[in-house]
């Protein structure tokens, strides 16, 4: 019903934020049966023939719970993911390792740019929980060489963000904006988020705001930067999955939403200072969170 509710607002855009199917195998039939599944669901149909598809993944429909670079079917899962999203066959996603990539749309001056970050094939595993000052799975990893993204997706990042745009929405499967709850996020590898962060300054790119999923929750996080604007992160987790609870998280606007949702992003490009609306829908398409910023507000 979810989905059902994200057709009736007929959106231009969707975006697949990883876990959109929950594979776990080293059997790519299995994993190919699993997509097929997904694509006969007719919600999921309709919703195709209103928006247009965007997908990155995260552990589960990578492959294995958890998993980063060691996970030993990567390409063959690659090549599943991107016949399963209708990767067009001149797409750069064919020609380098990983399936980050990034599209724009819009005429000038109103332009949105979709930056699509594999946060699992370059991705060094994470510090296991291993005393009482941590909780939860992980704790940080303050190694400067551990690496989220990889070296040729870091270069390449670099380019993206100095692209002309007006807005940019970060397409990560895990959390970037929160604080550390010990669940997989930019958390548990400070020294990377920094770099991000770092980078974005460096770049000078403006109107960068973060979308995430993996925790079957919703919330609204709001991330301070010095000598920047603040880096909001819109999670939105759970078309089909519930949690019992939500870990604290200090950079959280308002409170976080435990049953089904999506997540809406609306950009009012007739104002001059454009508004742009952050919003959770529930299954009866009720905004259960919203927050606005002004276009402006996300600028050097």
């Amino acid at each position: 019903p979810v989905l059902e509710q994200v057709t009736k607002l007929h959106p231009d855009v969707f975006c697949w934020l990883g876990d959109n199917i929950y594979g776990d195998t080293r059997n790519m039939k299995t994993l190919t049966k699993k997509y097929s599944k997904l694509g006969c669901k007719p919600e999921f149909r309709e919703l195709n023939k209103e928006a247009h598809f965007l997908a990155v993944w995260d552990d589960h429909d990578y492959g294995e719970n958890d998993a980063g670079k060691e996970y030993p079917k990567k390409e063959e899962s690659k090549n599943i993911f991107l016949d399963f999203w209708s990767e067009p066959d001149n797409s750069e996603r064919w020609n380098h390792p990983g399936i980050y990539d990034s599209k724009t749309y819009g005429p000038e001056g109103k332009r949105v740019q979709f930056i699509m970050l594999d946060t699992r094939t370059f991705r060094d595993p994470l510090l296991s929980n291993n005393g009482p000052e941590w909780k939860n799975d992980y704790r940080p990893n303050y190694d400067s060489s551990a690496t989220f993204l990889g070296a040729e997706q870091w270069e390449w990042l670099r380019g993206v963000l100095q692209q002309p745009t007006e807005l940019r929405v970060v397409m990560s499967s895990n959390q970037f904006g929160i604080t550390y709850n010990g669940y997989e996020a930019w958390a548990n590898v400070p020294v990377e988020r920094d770099r991000m962060i770092n980078l974005i300054k460096e770049t000078q790119a403006n109107g960068v705001v973060f979308i995430s999923g993996d925790v079957h929750w919703a919330e609204i996080s709001k991330q301070e930067v010095e000598n920047g604007y603040p880096l909001y992160d819109i999670t939105s987790s759970g078309i089909t999955q519930e949690w019992s609870s939500t870990e604290p998280n200090d950079n959280r606007i308002g409170e976080p939403f435990r049953e089904n949702n999506a997540g809406i992003i609306q950009i009012h490009w007739e104002e001059t200072d454009p508004t742009i609306d952050f919003s959770i829908i529930d299954v009866n398409g009720s905004r259960v969170l919203t927050h606005q910023v002004k276009l402006s507000e996300l600028q050097f």
